[in-house]
């Protein structure tokens, strides 16, 4: 069964890190399932069934949050003690927040006028601006352990989600 007491990049035989091989992440999560699956224990005792299940639940907890970029960072960022304050630390750099302003009227704009075209266009951006700050983030915990300012980046991230799912909704109410 799974050694519980691995941490999420050990248990798939990964360094710990922002960047990694997805390549290796997926074949390595199949073959853990394939070994602790809980219809491979049916007919064995309850013990066994009950720590099946929990492995198996263990290994899907930790393939989502490693396959996941802002996931594995946050995950990452806790291996080494920090949090992420997302819920409670909403101080952001100027810059920043007149950038959000600037994005949440863009959208505004867009929905108002029902013009998809731009909405799809926001949407690249936010995907641009979004892979950047992903290469911020592994620059900051994979190079500089700057775990402070990857915890500033997290939240940035979170921002931009926000922003996704406000051009997400505005063009699926487009559609319908």
């Amino acid at each position: 069964m799974i050694d519980f007491s691995k941490n999420y990049f050990a248990l798939f035989d990964l360094e710990p890190a922002f960047q990694i091989d997805l390549a290796r992440l997926e074949p390595s999560y199949r073959a853990l399932q394939a070994q602790v699956h809980p219809d491979k224990f049916s007919s064995a005792g309850d013990a066994e069934r009950r720590l099946s299940m929990q492995s198996s639940t263990y290994v899907n907890e930790a393939y989502q949050t490693l396959k996941q970029p802002i996931n594995r960072a946050r995950y990452l960022l806790s291996l080494h003690g920090i949090d992420t304050q997302e819920e409670t630390n909403t101080a952001m750099p100027a810059d920043f927040l007149m950038e959000q302003m600037e994005w949440r009227e863009a959208i505004g704009e867009a929905t108002e006028a029902a013009d998809a075209a731009a909405l799809d266009h926001l949407a690249g951006k936010l995907r641009h601006a979004t892979h950047q700050l992903h290469a911020e983030l592994g620059q900051k915990l994979d190079q500089q352990h700057d775990y402070a300012g990857a915890a500033g980046a997290v939240r940035k991230l979170r921002f931009l989600d926000k922003l996704r799912e406000e051009i997400n909704d505005a063009l699926e109410a487009l559609e319908t």
